[in-house]
């Protein structure tokens, strides 16, 4: 592992956390490890739990961060727009707790920063999703561009932007507005998948898309997301209805939702 000390000064690390106070320590711990330093962190708590909140406060006498807390949990959207507001460099890393960057993220990482600020164009350069993103072109330096038309028939296609980790200008709010807040997290970042792609986002994919971070979920600490199950379900016909739903469903909200 590359130990010599990267210092991102114009980034801020943004950390979503809630009740998982052991993976936010690891995540910050594997940073640490990893020789990466940015120009502030801040941590955006949604509520947690008293002895959660305690766990943070101790892990500040280690690590450097700025602790934003919310009296009780508001869910992840009203979480983001208050972490994304506190944010005061021109460029974010968004991270969830409990996602761990791996070393080849120390090597990537700048070249991204690099093109970001490069091409002014650029909203926002994306480094790990469950599946590639259906439309890219090769660009460079591992990195392909996002690209989405009316014509493009794969309903993945609404993931132009994903809540994984990702690097975005700290303006992110203003160009495509809040994350709308009191709905379900699934049906905030969906909505904000329709600005994104509305309001003319562009972005980067990282083709290794599976190098730079691992997400990980304990027993102890599981996944605070649950999803309705025939959104998981392996069923051929049920997947087949789920498809074709997607795809009416996706491109008429693209045209006329929001």
């Amino acid at each position: 592992m590359d130990t010599g000390l990267s210092i991102f000064e114009d980034v801020t690390l943004l950390i979503t956390h809630y009740n998982r106070s052991n993976s936010l320590e690891r995540l910050l711990r594997t940073y640490e490890e990893l020789g990466c330093r940015f120009g502030e962190v801040v941590v955006s708590d949604d509520g947690s739990k008293p002895e959660h909140l305690q766990a943070i406060r101790q892990l500040q006498e280690t690590y450097s961060f700025r602790l934003i807390t919310s009296p009780v949990n508001k869910g992840l959207a009203h979480n983001l727009n208050k972490g994304q507001e506190a944010v005061k460099t021109p460029y974010t890393l968004y991270v969830q707790e409990d996602f761990v960057p791996l070393p080849a993220f120390k090597t990537h990482f700048p070249d991204a920063l690099a093109l970001m600020r490069q091409e002014q164009e650029l909203d926002i350069v994306r480094f790990y999703a469950y599946s590639a993103y259906p439309y890219l072109t090769p660009y460079k330096k591992g990195y392909s561009r996002m690209s989405i038309k009316p014509w493009y028939t794969n309903y993945r296609k609404i993931y132009y932007y994903t809540d994984h980790p990702h690097l975005r200008r700290s303006t992110f709010l203003q160009k495509f507005g809040r994350y709308v807040e009191g709905i379900k997290s699934d049906k905030a970042e969906y909505l904000m998948c329709l600005s994104f792609i509305q309001k003319k986002g562009k972005g980067l994919f990282f083709n290794d898309f599976k190098s730079l971070f691992l997400q990980k979920n304990s027993a102890e600490e599981p996944s605070t997301i649950q999803r309705s199950s025939w959104r998981q379900s392996k069923s051929p016909l049920i997947s087949l209805g789920r498809d074709i739903y997607r795809q009416v469903k996706y491109n008429f909200d693209i045209h006329f939702a929001r």
